[in-house]
């Protein structure tokens, strides 16, 4: 009896152990080379806030479409803080309402796009050969589950992969699924994309680049999940088995 409860210790010593193919990443072959045919791009979204600045050797013909935001203090009637440049929300319909030009829908549009639109409808009526840039002021993504820091996370620069926001949430905790979710809000409604850590196709997936608002989601292993379900009775079994090990011991004496 004694060596059937050496070898149950060891069973579960074995079984407790992680496969490191189910943990490392990017186990495919290294000399492969995966390219991603879909180039990054981005498709402005309802509720995405734009910033839009129209500059030219004109200066005084580029004001009206350069506003500022102010607040202003209705008692003093003065203006309360620095003057912003105004800012563009699109709406429930996909569409901004920018000066001069009035109702523009933007959704689905990319930034070369809306550019170009922008261009065309000021030159050469409005400003002669304007330059147009166009930034996402509230571009965010949120990475939850199974990670170290769990949050939300703005990125300036717009442009981020789905490792990018895993190294911003301190990396994937070792009871971690290595297949993850990326879901995604679409004008046809939330998609979900699967991502197998574990494989250098990765690269290639139509998720590897994350848009605004993606959440990436890592569900915990199976070995986690059935530990969260024994942990409350935890106490229990370890008084069972204690009872149980002395009855044995007691009775093959």
């Amino acid at each position: 009896m004694t060596k059937f409860i050496y070898k149950l210790i060891l069973l579960l010593l074995i079984t407790s152990c992680v496969s490191k193919k189910k943990v490392l990443y990017f186990q495919n072959d290294n000399s492969s080379i995966y390219k991603n045919e879909k180039s990054f791009e981005l498709k402005f979204k309802k509720d995405d806030l734009l910033a839009i600045n129209v500059t030219s050797d004109d200066i005084e013909a580029v004001k009206v479409f350069n506003l500022p935001s102010v607040a202003y203090n209705s008692i003093t009637n003065s203006v309360n803080g620095v003057p912003k440049q105004q800012s563009y929300l699109i709406d429930s319909n996909g569409e901004i309402d920018f000066p001069v030009l009035g109702k523009i829908k933007v959704e689905g549009m990319s930034r070369v796009e809306l550019i170009n639109y922008i261009k065309n409808k000021l030159d050469p009526k409005y400003v002669k050969g304007p330059t147009i840039n166009i930034q996402i002021l509230n571009f965010k993504i949120n990475v939850l589950g199974d990670v170290k820091n769990p949050g939300m996370f703005i990125i300036e620069n717009e442009r981020i992969t789905v490792l990018d926001a895993i190294a911003l949430a301190g990396d994937l905790n070792i009871s971690g699924e290595r297949i993850i979710e990326v879901k995604r809000e679409t004008m046809n409604g939330i998609v979900t994309g699967l991502i197998d850590l574990k494989s250098n196709k990765i690269f290639s997936s139509e998720f590897y680049y994350l848009q605004q608002n993606d959440v990436v989601y890592i569900n915990p292993n199976t070995a986690k999940l059935q530990s969260a379900s024994y942990n409350q009775n935890t106490g229990l079994f370890i008084s069972i088995t204690s009872v149980l090990i002395s009855l044995i011991s007691i009775l093959t004496r």
